[in-house]
């Protein structure tokens, strides 16, 4: 394949991509219109193929869904085995994103960093996460339960129940997040002998 017909394959490629990471963060072509200052027909114009992509109108994009330019084009690998995270914050928590691609399951470091406890704020939506403490003491509060996880400890929900967490005392907290907005369960394949996986 010549560049050129590279080129016009990545390009093509944008529109789908920039759908798929609006319905992640679960914004509105409107939302989204407010955050860039590009209006809600040439976002829509973007997803649906028929604007063709430029550098103006990505650079914003790329800074609104918390991604950088290479991973909105899918520009290919450069053979360095590093993983370049780009922290977003979000509810005064800081997210490492751990995966590339968008839909299916996301993987996240989340760093809730010291300071006062929060007033629990439960919010639903759709999807399934399971989370897992590395260091501090994360509090959970999930329907009618409100309990505090410790490190090596982890949880999974239906996140369409009531939820919100945050850090137990005053210390900072860092925890894993696997989260499938679908509703996907994370599901282990190896399982010890004896043993059957609950989750199916």
């Amino acid at each position: 394949m010549d560049p050129d017909q590279s080129l016009d394959k990545a390009l093509d490629a944008v529109g789908p991509r920039l759908r798929a990471l609006r319905k992640q963060r679960e914004a509105t072509l409107a939302d989204l219109a407010e955050q860039t200052g590009i209006s809600v027909s040439t976002l829509s114009r973007l997803e649906s193929g028929a604007r063709r992509p430029t550098l103006e109108l990505l650079l914003p994009l790329a800074k609104a869904h918390g991604v950088t330019l290479d991973e909105l084009v899918d520009a290919p690998p450069t053979g360095d085995p590093r993983i370049h995270l780009r922290p977003v914050v979000r509810h005064g928590m800081v997210h490492l994103p751990l995966t590339r691609r968008p839909g299916g399951i996301q993987a996240y470091k989340l760093i809730i960093p010291a300071g006062s406890p929060s007033e629990p704020d439960p919010q639903v939506h759709e999807g399934y996460e399971w989370m897992y403490v590395l260091n501090g003491r994360l509090r959970v509060v999930l329907g009618e339960h409100d309990f505090v996880m410790k490190p090596g400890e982890a949880a999974e929900f239906d996140t369409r129940t009531p939820h919100w967490f945050g850090r137990a005392g005053e210390e900072s907290v860092e925890f894993l997040s696997l989260f499938g907005s679908q509703g996907e369960r994370a599901h282990l394949r190896a399982k010890p002998k004896g043993r059957t996986d609950p989750s199916g």
